[in-house]
């Protein structure tokens, strides 16, 4: 029933930003503008540059069959083949492979930069990367905490943006993010709460659930047990789903999250929201390491990757997986077309 629904046969646009060159995304992404189905199912345009691109098709051992543009160059509308917007700002054989640079940083940021400037204006669907190396981005812009907050302060959003873990039949989103242990049990509150069930209802609905269900962790061990263990399952929790019930949300809980993890991939539920980042991640990678994609959702339109990160120790030796990736830009392509079909209904 919660299971989601096919859309309709679309092509939408999708950009995708090239991330950090000294990791595996030069070769994550050329493997992906190698993989015939996901360039058949959207319209896709790399942000990056030509010779690191390159060397990543080298280095997955791909042939490139796209078209090309240069930074001053109009992009089309409307294009077939996977197409690259070639900044020409990086010369790979400056960057060490596996090590943290500030090129290497500021390499991702601009792809990054553009990509955002791109589907702000309403250019494109939905916007993708490979992964980034967070330190390599310090070095070029010390404010970077992480992309929910870059991207916050990239569009001036002024609403609310959560991330989301998805393998292929369980999402997890969480209350709290980048916070440390300490910090959690202050953020645990029903607004908070009810927000977060607020925006995976809204997000699953635009990845193709019809009526996602969800299940609710607890924050406590065995949810609080009562109230032995601490009351927030009682005084906090609970309150907020009751209040998410009456708004038509389909959630369940507070649930013991040493099992509620066991229920939703038996099928019982479509998504899991934990009560704080190790509680759904430790999880959801062990679930599907290969498989896991990160969305942010909450912002004008979708950003997804691949939930691994730059792999610094295996980069350049051709043997990333790129099932991950393969995944985001296969549901990013999923959610470019919820968007389009909800555009032309409005």
């Amino acid at each position: 029933m919660g299971r989601a629904t096919e859309p309709s046969r679309l092509r939408p646009r999708i950009v995708l930003a090239m991330g950090d060159p000294a990791g595996i995304a030069p070769e994550l992404t050329a493997t992906l503008l190698g993989d015939r189905e996901v360039t058949g199912a959207a319209q896709i345009l790399v942000i990056g540059g030509r010779r690191v691109l390159d060397e990543g098709a080298r280095v997955a051992g791909v042939s490139l069959d796209i078209d090309q543009i240069g930074s001053e160059d109009d992009i089309p509308a409307e294009h077939d083949r996977p197409l690259l917007l070639d900044l020409c700002h990086l010369d790979p054989k400056d960057i060490p492979v596996g090590e943290i640079s500030k090129a290497g940083g500021g390499f991702a940021l601009q792809n990054f930069k553009r990509a955002l400037a791109l589907a702000d204006a309403g250019r494109f669907d939905v916007v993708t990367f490979t992964p980034f190396n967070k330190a390599a981005m310090r070095l070029v812009h010390p404010a970077y905490e992480d992309e929910i907050v870059f991207v916050t302060e990239m569009l001036d959003f002024k609403g609310v943006a959560s991330e989301f873990n998805i393998l292929p039949h369980l999402w997890n989103a969480r209350v709290t993010s980048h916070v440390s242990i300490s910090g959690v049990a202050p953020l645990i509150t029903s607004d908070n709460i009810l927000r977060g069930l607020r925006l995976t209802d809204e997000a699953m609905k635009a990845g193709g659930f019809a009526v996602p269900r969800i299940a609710v962790a607890g924050l406590n061990p065995h949810a609080g047990d009562g109230g032995n263990f601490g009351r927030e399952e009682i005084d906090t929790i609970e309150p907020a789903i009751v209040v998410a019930r009456g708004e038509g949300i389909n959630c369940h809980g507070p649930l013991p999250a040493d099992t509620v993890f066991v229920r939703a991939r038996k099928g019982e539920f479509d998504a899991v929201l934990t009560m704080y980042h190790d509680q759904g991640q430790i999880a959801m990678k062990l679930i599907g390491f290969d498989q896991g994609v990160t969305l942010l959702g909450g912002f004008p339109f979708p950003l997804l990757t691949p939930a691994h990160g730059s792999a610094y120790d295996i980069a350049g030796k051709g043997v990333a997986d790129p099932g991950a990736s393969r995944a985001a830009l296969l549901l990013a392509a999923r959610m470019g077309v919820q968007r389009r079909q909800a555009a032309l209904a409005a």
